[in-house]
């Protein structure tokens, strides 16, 4: 007999069900979309399909799970490991919709730059983070005589899991994960500020992906991480898994529409202010392809930066001078538009992928997503082709 491509495709989409099966809820220990086999866009990823592929950015996580009901963190994302102050980085925001806090805005939006760490975390732990941004802003050498810091806080709110009425997150919080933040492999899931969030009414969480250009259209990294505490109706690739296992906005209570979700695009391609609110509408287009409809009450926001060493705004020049750098024209921004848009779909999937099971505050419990059901979907509509 000879096996057809087709058949052996069956096969192998057999055994990722058959092993999710075995494997049970062990299988959700940082599981991810592709480790599945399931490969979302038409790009390639970057050696850790993570916004750290973007050479220069770190994240750091500080996870709090005390007692029974508290369940939050933050999450700190770095642009470089520079004295950001002294070099900012070029940045803009889109807002998708404003039902929600996002500190420092204004002033990215005004001058079109990066002068922080970007913290996340939950809705009454905006000041924690922008107290811990300025003490650590402050402390480094060189920042001896400032006295004005653009502190950027985003957040979603937890507090169906977490008691978010306590305020647990503190400023050291925020502080640890600003100096934990490191290049390399990202934690998804159940981590950072990612702990209480639920998603399309399951597990949410932190989750991230990127994207690299092939050489022909520059060789330029888009990385996207996000913080997923929305709702909608759940696609994975296209396939309406939330509609097949039933779980949806306005089918029941806890899966309402409302929520938010905070998305962080990292590019290390020549791209200014203008350029990057451009890219920042595009991450949008991917929280679309999931199934997240931007409901009245939910916060979406989009921060796009570039760490292009060229791109650096220093913070005092010495002279009267005139940029000088070289950016990308508006004709060569598709391909970075199509790497967002995929980066940051999956890094939505991801965040789910990753999450675990949790129960929080009064008891409440919030299951992770059934991977083996929802490859039992997706095989199924592979079939009906």
């Amino acid at each position: 007999m000879v096996l057809t491509k087709e058949m052996v495709d069956k096969y192998w989409i057999s055994l990722v069900i058959l092993s999710c099966f075995a494997m049970g809820n062990e299988l959700k220990a940082q599981t991810r979309a592709r480790d599945l086999g399931i490969e979302i866009g038409i790009l390639p990823t970057g050696k850790l399909n993570s916004i750290t592929d973007v050479e220069g950015v770190l994240v750091g996580h500080l996870t709090k799970i005390q007692g029974k009901d508290i369940r939050t963190g933050v999450t700190a994302i770095l642009p470089h490991r520079g004295n950001l102050f002294q070099e900012k980085t070029p940045a803009a925001v889109f807002v998708g919709n404003g039902f929600g806090k996002l500190a420092g805005s204004t002033q990215i939006e005004e001058l079109g730059n990066l002068e922080s760490p970007i913290v996340l975390t939950n809705t009454l732990g905006i000041a924690a983070g922008m107290e811990g941004i300025i003490e650590y802003t402050l402390e480094l050498p060189g920042n001896e005589a400032v006295q004005s810091v653009n502190a950027v806080v985003g957040e979603t709110n937890d507090g169906y899991l977490n008691d978010i009425r306590g305020q647990h997150v503190r400023k050291e919080d925020v502080l640890s994960a600003i100096r934990s933040a490191k290049e390399g492999r990202v934690e998804e899931g159940n981590v950072g500020a990612g702990t209480g969030t639920v998603c399309f009414g399951f597990k949410g969480g932190i989750g991230t992906s990127s994207r690299k250009l092939p050489e022909s259209l520059g060789g330029y990294t888009v990385g996207v991480l996000v913080q997923t505490n929305f709702g909608g109706v759940l696609q994975i690739n296209g396939v309406p898994v939330g509609e097949e296992l039933g779980q949806y906005s306005f089918k029941n209570h806890l899966e309402s529409a409302d929520g938010s979700c905070m998305i962080i695009v990292a590019t290390d391609a020549p791209v200014n202010e203008r350029n990057l609110k451009r890219i920042a509408q595009r991450a949008m287009m991917g929280l679309a392809r999931t199934g997240g409809i931007a409901s009245n009450g939910s916060g979406d926001y989009v921060i796009a930066f570039s760490n292009h060493s060229q791109n650096r705004i220093a913070h005092q020049a010495t002279t009267l001078d005139l940029l000088q750098n070289e950016m990308l024209r508006n004709d060569d921004m598709s391909p970075l538009f199509l790497a967002t848009i995929e980066a940051t779909e999956e890094a939505i999937i991801n965040s789910l992928f990753a999450a675990n099971d949790m129960e929080g505050k009064e008891g409440r419990i919030v299951k992770s997503l059934p991977l083996p059901r929802v490859m039992e979907i997706i095989k199924s509509f592979g079939n009906k082709d």
